[in-house]
């Protein structure tokens, strides 16, 4: 008998039949085989899964989230969503079955008639959907107590075929694979569509059998190893059979770890990998995946060292295969791998394209539940071209800050790449990336990070990232990283390996986590507070900050909120307030980071106490300089001192301080200008020209301040949308959610000519820091403190520079302090002057601005804004458009009134027409080698700007 069943069993399990309901116990539906034609009812037993709902008093309701996953939508894949998020919603209000934990909710007349009705786009359901899975969350009225299953996943109830026939299967246990200790018991329920006999089995022995629709048995765990039950159910027509696992422990065997051992994965060749976890005090651990069906067998118990390490040897691994695998801890926990590099999502892969993460491996959806690891045992080689080019001092750095989901539309490292001609013209030298470790969920600022080991899919594949960096070394430019080591989310495994579901609402890590604080120690934290005293979370951190430089070849960091990186509580948080051990724990870990790359930029985000910025400053880590206020203050004209974005204001003896106009966190300059800016006779700061003009005198300040200087993305173009603006183009100043949603993308704006104006502005300053030793000098003396104007002197052996800058809206006369008489040439309008008194006054209009050099360098690509403001700006017509070889232009202006005439690149980039190619209105494009795209044309008279845009075809 045994034989023949197995036999047969190879021939007629069905994937349907492999992938049995995880979920059952908390949901279960009447009829038990539903079908989306008929009227179903489900009833939900808060006590299980993670039983938040449990208790609810006497009044209090409950509220499903509801979806339905078709079979063209594909697995974990939400469509037709009911139900709106804590609020109290009549359409998915539960009935209490008396006072007791069940709550029950009907869908008539049938299941996809009643989502036909109820779903929130009001969207019809077409006739030919196939519905495979109702998905469910379970929630309070505000939504702060969910009900999920035991691991905080989403509940995925199947919907069967109405034609499918007889249909069988395990209703308990409810998981694929299960676990027992010796003597333990496990309760198992067979349910048939129709009355038949039901045939149970244990390893191929007949444990039981009996006629009718169900049939249930308690199986005696009290035989150590692997088990499997196989239901035979014999129908009138046809036999049907299902399959589960269970494994009953054996004793956990305690032995160190070979030498050379490290949490994670260890590849030691030939498809040989040793898996390691540190989760000291548990029970056991079971390693499962792709290479064991996701089943726990005893094949895979881990071993345990006396440290706490979980470790097992798994050969025969095919090296160019890819893995998946998670630890399975008390036979209660899946999680996936601390040190994964690429985490395997079940709610969110399926939004990530094929262009952004090209072969992404499938989620193994119904043979397991949560967070995966996928890997290979043999990692793909990356060839590195440009390892050799070197990068920029970190002292010189213009710092270009991006967050990739709003600044390319692709979202992605392609799209990004595609924009490093732009930045490479605007003369960045160093891109910081906010945070591209694996946060929760898709669209995020990256700072809510679960897996700081793992890149997150969203953006691209290792092999892109890799890419991008490859290619932006090739140009000089340093690739700069925002890390949040402060702390960890929710999906984080060293935070759910000691977690306490009962702390509130939300939960916190449990006492004994080796990891996290049970509370923060400061104020501003988020997630859970990562204990850095801990040599846990030491060797945690060292890993991972090693892992990116190494890996990616990254060229340093962005250490997120490190004044919170301290076990301080309370005072050490307020302005004031020295903390050594925080000075210390950041010293270990600028050390970790240069020894193994001694030139690696590294960045804190601290704004503590100035004498411990200093010592920090002192002992080789870059500091955020936030003047956003006072810049802002400055541009609105109302007036600020900008002496503390000086380094040496600050006492400092190394320029190490990256001031910044504006950052991720901090409100856009131009839509304060636009909204609040003051006027006066005339000079009005809200209007758009003199907005943007105002961006200009600022940044001519801003950037020839010696030291390194950072630039928000589209800065250097006047973005306007507030930060707070919302996803449907709203602005709400008192909602961080707003503050958090995606914002436009402003690629048109290089459509503008007064927005390319202050980008030329912003170019053509970079070009001179990165051209002009006298830009980085430590001898320069300045005047910021004034409300009305400011003054910058910079000198040095080869040239000097004046700058000054109007910032009064009377406009102003400055006293200029030259460092020398003589000949001087302003940079803007290219004019000389003769100084023969180095305190000559200077007439500066409202919002004007003068660069002086004792040499003569040539006119900047812009001209004055002053000028520019004065001139009205008219549009031209172009012809044919698009073009291929001769661009006709049809202009209102004689030719010998033309001051200059050039076409401008997308990017932002020019090239110069000389008269003899405008001679007859026409332009042989042939001679600038332009390639397929849109270009754009400006004409300049004496009072008007002619702007005219056009596309080349080839």
């Amino acid at each position: 008998m045994k034989s023949k069943l197995i036999n047969r069993l190879v021939g007629v399990l069905s994937l349907f039949m492999v992938m049995t309901n995880l979920n059952a116990q908390i949901v279960v539906t009447d009829p038990s085989f539903a079908t989306q034609d008929d009227q179903v009812t489900i009833t939900y037993d808060a006590t299980q899964g993670t039983g938040a709902l449990a208790g609810l008093p006497v009044g209090q309701k409950v509220y499903a989230h509801l979806g339905l996953v078709t079979a063209s939508g594909g697995p974990g894949s939400w469509q037709y969503v009911v139900g709106n998020w804590g609020t109290a919603d009549d359409r998915t209000e539960m009935t209490r079955v008396g006072n007791s934990d069940l709550w029950t909710l009907t869908f008539s007349p049938s299941l996809i008639d009643w989502f036909d009705e109820n779903n929130n786009s009001n969207a019809s359901i077409p006739s030919n959907t196939e519905v495979v899975e109702l998905a469910l969350v379970f929630r309070n009225a505000n939504g702060s107590l969910e009900g999920k299953t035991d691991d905080g996943s989403d509940i995925f109830i199947p919907i069967y075929d109405g034609n499918q026939g007889f249909i069988a299967s395990f209703s308990a246990p409810t998981e694929y694979s299960s676990i027992l200790d010796t003597g333990d018991e496990l309760e198992v329920l067979v349910s048939a569509s129709e009355d038949s006999e039901i045939n149970l089995y244990d390893n191929g022995e007949l444990l039981t059998s009996g006629t009718g629709n169900s049939l249930s048995y308690t199986v005696l765990g009290d035989t150590p190893g692997d088990h499997e039950l196989v239901m035979e159910a014999i129908g009138s027509s046809e036999t049907v059979y299902d399959t589960v696992f269970y494994v009953v422990n054996g004793t956990v065997n305690v032995q160190p770890y070979p030498n050379g051992t490290e949490p994670g994965i260890n590849r030691l060749g030939n498809g040989h990998i040793r898996f390691a976890l540190t989760a000291p005090g548990k029970d056991y651990v079971y390693l499962i995946g792709d290479f064991n069906n996701w089943t726990a067998s005893a094949d895979f118990f881990m071993n345990e060292s006396p440290d706490g390490v979980w470790w097992l040897d798994v050969e025969g691994l095919d090296p160019a295969t890819e893995y998946a695998y998670q630890y399975f801890v008390d036979g209660e926990l899946r999680i996936a791998d601390p040190y994964s590099e690429i985490i395997l999502d079940p709610y969110n892969d399926g939004y990530i394209s094929e262009e952004t993460f090209p072969n992404l491996k499938a989620y193994p959806f119904g043979k397991t539940t949560g967070n995966a690891t996928s890997f290979y045992p043999e990692k793909p080689v990356f060839d590195w071209q440009h390892d050799d080019v070197a990068m920029p001092a970190k002292e010189e750095m213009v710092i270009y800050e991006v967050l990739i989901r709003d600044f390319v539309e692709s979202q992605n490292y392609l799209g990004l790449m595609e924009k490093l001609d732009y930045l490479e013209n605007l003369g960045i030298n160093a891109i910081e990336l906010m945070p591209v470790m694996e946060f929760e969920g898709n669209l995020s600022w990256g700072y809510n990070v679960s897996f700081h080991h793992a890149l997150d899919k969203y953006y691209g594949s290792p092999e892109l990232f890799k890419t991008f960096v490859d290619e932006c070394h090739s140009r000089g430019i340093a690739v700069l990283l925002d890390i949040a080591l402060n702390h960890g989310f929710s999906q984080c495994p060293l935070a759910q390996l000691y977690w306490d579901a009962s702390a509130g609402p939300w939960g916190k890590p449990a006492a004994d986590n080796p990891w996290f604080n049970v509370d923060p120690t400061h104020n501003f934290n988020v997630g859970s507070d990562f204990n850095h005293e801990s040599p846990y979370t030491q060797y945690y951190s060292d890993r991972v900050i090693k892992h990116w430089v190494e890996e990616y070849h990254i060229d340093g960091y962005r250490f997120d909120l490190t004044k919170g990186i301290t076990q301080n509580v309370g005072g050490s948080w307020d302005a004031g307030g020295y903390d050594q051990s925080r000075i210390d724990l950041l010293k270990r870990m600028g050390d970790v980071v240069w020894s193994v790359r001694p030139d690696a930029t590294l960045i804190l985000e601290h704004f503590a106490d100035n004498s411990e910025e200093k010592v920090l400053s002192e002992f080789g880590f870059m500091l955020w300089g936030n003047m956003n206020y006072q810049y802002n203050e400055a541009t609105m004209g109302y007036g600020n001192d900008l002496s503390w974005g000086v380094y040496k204001s600050r006492n400092w003896s190394d320029p190490h301080l990256i001031t910044y106009m504006e950052s991720h966190d901090e409100e856009r300059l131009m839509f304060k200008n636009l909204e609040y800016g003051s006027s006066l006779s005339g000079y009005d700061i809200r209007d758009f020209g003199t907005a943007l003009a105002r961006q200009e005198l600022a940044n001519t300040v801003f950037l020839t301040i010696p030291g390194p200087k950072m630039i928000w993305q589209f800065g250097e173009l006047g973005y306007e949308y507030s930060i707070f603006t919302c996803s449907d183009g709203t602005v709400n100043l008192n909602d961080d959610g707003c503050k958090l949603s995606p914002k436009p993308i402003v690629w048109h704006y290089l459509n503008s000519y007064q927005r390319v104006h202050l980008h030329d502005v912003v170019r053509s300053l970079n070009a001179l820091r990165a051209e002009y030793p006298v830009f980085h000098t430590s001898d320069f003396e300045y005047n910021l403190s004034n409300t009305k104007w400011k003054r910058i002197l910079l000198q040095d052996s080869d040239m000097d520079v004046l700058v000054l800058g109007a910032f009064d809206l009377n406009g102003e006369t400055v006293n200029a302090g030259f460092s020398h008489t003589g000949t001087w040439y302003e940079y803007y309008t290219g004019a000389s002057i003769e100084v023969t008194d180095v305190n000559m006054a200077i007439e500066l209009a409202a919002g004007e601005y003068r660069l002086y050099t004792d040499q003569d360098i040539g006119q900047a690509d812009v001209n004055n804004s002053k000028e520019l403001n004065s001139r009205q700006t008219e549009s031209i017509k172009v012809y044919p458009n698009p073009v291929m070889h001769t661009l006709n232009i049809d202009a209102e202006i004689r030719l010998e009134d033309i001051q200059r005439a050039r076409i401008l690149f997308a990017d932002g980039r020019s090239v110069y027409i000389n008269s003899e190619e405008l001679s007859d209105w026409s332009i042989d494009l042939s001679s600038f080698n332009l390639s397929a795209g849109q270009y754009f044309i400006e004409l300049m008279s004496t009072d008007k700007m002619y702007f005219g845009a056009f596309s080349v075809v080839k």
